[in-house]
C-alpha cells in the first residue's frame, strides 16, 4: 500500500474507491475526448478512472481502515479485463461504459462493499455494479452519439482510495492511498 497524501485526524473527507487506467488506456482516452466530446467540461486525465465505491464524507480517522478493506477486496483479485461498449449520458455526466470481461472487476467491487459495510462506512446501491470512465460532465445534456471509443482489452493498473475536494470549477481528486491488484 503507498500513500501520496496525509491529512490530519480531525478533518473530514469526501472519499471513494477506485481502479486506475494504465498509461496507454489514458491516452486513447484523451485522444478520443478530444476529438468526439465537443460539448460540455472534459474530465481530466488525472481524474479518469473506474469508481468502486462512493463513501461521501468520512472522518478522515476511517481512512486507514477503508485503504485496509480495499487492500484485502483487490489482493483477491484474479485478472480483471475491460473493453468499452458504448457512449451514455446521464444528467450531468457521460461515461464510457466498460465490459467486465472475466467479471473480476466485479468480484472486486462486491468483495469492497462487503467490507465497507461491515465498516458502518458504506450503504450498498439498488443498481448493480456498472463499470464505467466519467469522460464528460455538464450542466444540461448535450445529446451526443460519439462512436465508442477504441481502447481496446485493457488491465487496471491498480486501486486507489481517492479525496475529492469541489471547487467552483469541478471536483480535485488526489490518490490518498494506492494498493495493487492480486490478478
Amino acid at each position: 500500500m503507498t500513500s501520496a497524501g496525509s491529512v490530519g485526524d480531525s478533518e473530514r473527507l469526501r472519499l471513494f474507491c477506485a481502479l486506475r487506467l494504465p498509461d496507454s488506456t489514458l491516452d486513447r482516452l484523451e485522444r478520443w475526448q478530444s476529438e468526439h466530446l465537443q460539448k460540455g467540461r472534459i474530465v481530466p486525465r488525472e481524474h479518469l478512472h473506474v469508481t468502486l465505491a462512493f463513501l461521501g464524507s468520512r472522518p478522515s480517522t476511517e481512512l486507514a481502515d477503508i485503504a485496509g478493506a480495499l487492500g484485502e477486496a483487490a489482493g483477491q483479485a484474479g485478472e480483471i479485463v475491460f473493453s468499452a461498449t458504448r457512449y451514455r449520458e446521464t444528467r450531468s455526466v457521460g461515461m464510457a461504459v466498460l465490459e467486465d470481461e472475466t467479471r473480476e472487476g466485479a468480484q472486486v467491487a462486491e468483495a469492497l462493499f462487503d467490507r465497507l459495510e461491515r465498516l458502518g462506512v458504506y450503504e450498498r446501491e439498488d443498481r448493480p455494479w456498472l463499470p464505467h470512465v466519467t469522460v464528460l460532465r455538464f450542466r444540461s445534456r448535450p445529446r451526443l452519439d460519439p462512436p465508442v471509443p477504441d481502447l481496446g482489452r485493457f488491465r487496471p493498473s491498480d486501486a486507489a482510495v481517492y479525496m475529492s475536494a469541489l471547487r467552483p470549477t469541478g471536483a480535485q481528486y488526489r490518490v490518498l492511498e494506492s494498493v495493487p491488484l492480486g490478478g
